[in-house]
């Protein structure tokens, strides 16, 4: 009896074998459990994507805008640009004797928290504007690359691209196979970004918006023209300058944009303020084993308002702990 059972049983294994192959072939958000916020994506997807259906939307009119800290990676335990900047003061120290005394950069050398958090601000900005001004920008893309090719998380011990969501990164493919322009749109400075987004998330520098300082044009000591970054801040693309970056850099209103924090809000109700179908989206982080858990008293990417506006309103809420088979690819 065993005998002709057993061929019949390794018959049905292999053809759910093969049925689960199949689907995970075809399945274009496979680190994405199935559930809500999923079939949320899928289904807007498909109803803006289908011929003759009232939701039709022309390629040309598909934009989508993505927050990029905490939205596209990870932003804990410190925005990761502000980790650049702190390195890289650091490394600027031998030749500025006078911050071992001088706060912020005291603060930084010595690894005070609380103290630099005292300053503020007004503190961070000083070591923004010590550490991305008085150079060109060939050589502050030069920078970025050097620290994003060297530098190592504190928590996971992996270069900080490693850090990028692996269920984000399927998201932005499966739109761009859907007739979609990708964007970045962050309160993150547009030059740390630009050099290292199209190799992460495939979103090349000319569809990145971000926080700007000022450039000025000169010519070099070699008599080439060079652009150098100057310590003074040109453009704030965070909370309701969001939308008005999107005006200004993208031209369109998107129809699909998402974030995680209430620095977002405003860009979401941009979004959502617009006419026909509409898509927003805010990761929620809830998952402390595999990354963070916070929301409405964190320092970093605060969730409170937005995440009360994002229930109300009906916008899709992915909760990372359940929503997410995968959170980082080396996981």
């Amino acid at each position: 009896m065993l005998r002709k059972i057993f061929p019949v049983l390794l018959l049905v294994l292999g053809v759910f074998a093969a049925a689960q192959h199949a689907f995970s072939q075809t399945d274009p958000l496979p680190s994405w459990n199935e559930g809500p916020a999923k079939r949320s994506i899928t289904d807007f997807v498909k109803r803006i994507t289908t011929q003759g259906h009232a939701d039709f939307v022309p390629e040309e009119e598909r934009i989508a805008t993505f927050d990029n800290d905490g939205t596209l990676w990870a932003e804990q335990p410190v925005y990761f640009q502000v980790a650049f900047a702190f390195d890289r003061l650091k490394a600027m120290a031998a030749d500025h004797p006078e911050w071992r005394q001088q706060q912020p950069y005291k603060a930084v050398m010595d690894g005070d928290m609380q103290a630099l958090a005292a300053t503020g601000e007004q503190g961070l900005l000083a070591i923004i504007a010590e550490t991305h001004a008085g150079m060109t920008t060939e050589a502050f893309t030069a920078d970025v690359k050097e620290w994003i090719a060297s530098a190592r998380h504190p928590r996971f011990d992996r270069p900080y691209t490693d850090l990028a969501y692996k269920p984000m990164i399927e998201l932005l493919a499966y739109l761009r196979a859907n007739g979609f322009k990708t964007f970045i749109v962050s309160g993150g400075g547009i030059e740390f970004m630009r050099p290292w987004t199209e190799r992460v998330y495939g979103i090349p520098p000319e569809q990145v918006v971000g926080s700007s300082g000022v450039t000025e044009f000169k010519i070099g000591p070699d008599g080439k023209p060079v652009l150098e970054k100057l310590a003074k801040v040109e453009f704030i693309d965070d909370g309701s300058g969001k939308p008005v970056g999107i005006n200004r850099f993208i031209g369109r209103r998107p129809i699909f944009a998402f974030g995680n924090s209430d620095g977002d809000q405003q860009m979401l109700e941009w979004t959502a303020s617009g006419e026909g179908p509409r898509f927003m989206g805010i990761v929620h982080h809830t998952d402390a084993a595999r990354e963070w858990a916070y929301d409405r008293q964190s320092p970093i990417g605060k969730l409170d308002k937005a995440l009360d506006e994002g229930l109300a309103s009906g916008w899709t809420i992915v909760d990372m702990k359940n929503d997410w088979r995968t959170v980082f690819a080396f996981q």
